[in-house]
């Protein structure tokens, strides 16, 4: 007996994946235009209740990028980091920022990115990270792979943590804990190099096998969720830094190749 689907209803498999990746490159390409605009200028900076800056790019970017995402999906969900959520009963919802690294941008340094996720029934099934400045576009899909520029992406195989290279993002809530602190200590002890590439650019590396660990204490969903799905896509491990799931109330990370996560996260949880 052949079952019979609700009526608009979407069945996830390789050609719609594919289709929202289609639409999320065209989207974040939409953005670049934007972005290297402002990027030759100084664009007025307004900071919001957050303490974090946000520019007329930001702005635009989004606005552009909302609009593709819609003419393509009118029915989906959006959440948007300048403008928030709208159509919130969709079981699809885009995430976007469009400037991850607002301060970056503003400061004239190329560490910042647009971050593009599709998440469903409040699972993160595809994310898109384009870095116009490195001309460099991330990709990956629940199943697909993952992906730069259409190159295969693979974590790293070191199974020693003593050779691994570890890299952190923002610990200012992280340095505040006594007994945390210690344990990260111990970990950058652990590990053979310590860097701080911060933002977008440490995931694409970690997706790329080039560094093997990552601990941020301070992040938004936005910032991350496209990324988390091209760690787990790569073969690596990607939690929050108590080990749970990747979701819109996530504040922290912890990511790695899975011998290296598992050796940081039971410092960091002992």
């Amino acid at each position: 007996m052949t079952e019979v689907k609700p009526k608009g209803t979407i069945e996830i498999d390789e050609k719609f994946l594919n289709s929202c990746i289609v639409t999320a490159k065209r989207a974040a390409k939409s953005a670049e235009q934007i972005i290297k605009h402002y990027y030759k200028s100084s664009p007025d900076i307004t900071i919001k209740d957050d303490l974090t800056p946000v520019t007329q790019a930001d702005v635009e970017c989004e606005k552009v990028i909302q609009q593709v995402l819609a003419a393509q999906f009118a029915d989906f969900g959006f959440y948007g980091e300048e403008t928030g959520r709208s159509n919130t009963d969709s079981d699809f919802m885009w995430l976007v920022d469009p400037i991850d690294g607002t301060k970056s941008f503003v400061r004239k340094y190329h560490f910042f990115s647009t971050q593009i996720a599709l998440m469903h029934k409040g699972e993160i099934i595809m994310g898109l990270s384009h870095a116009p400045m490195f001309n460099e576009t991330a990709w990956a899909a629940k199943g697909l792979g993952a992906f730069i520029d259409d190159k295969p992406l693979t974590v790293s195989q070191f199974t020693k943590p003593e050779d691994s290279c570890y890299s952190t993002g923002n610990l200012r809530s992280f340095s505040n804990d006594t007994k945390q602190w210690q344990k990260l200590r111990e970990i950058m002890s652990m590990c053979h190099k310590t860097r701080g590439y911060g933002d977008f650019y440490h995931y694409h590396l970690l997706a790329a096998g080039k560094l093997e660990l990552i601990i941020e204490s301070d992040v938004n969903i936005l910032d991350i969720a496209a990324l988390s799905v091209l760690v787990k896509e790569a073969g690596g491990e990607i939690s929050d830094l108590s080990g749970k799931e990747i979701d819109l109330n996530t504040t922290s990370i912890l990511a790695g190749n899975p011998a290296t996560y598992e050796r940081a996260f039971a410092i960091l949880n002992k």
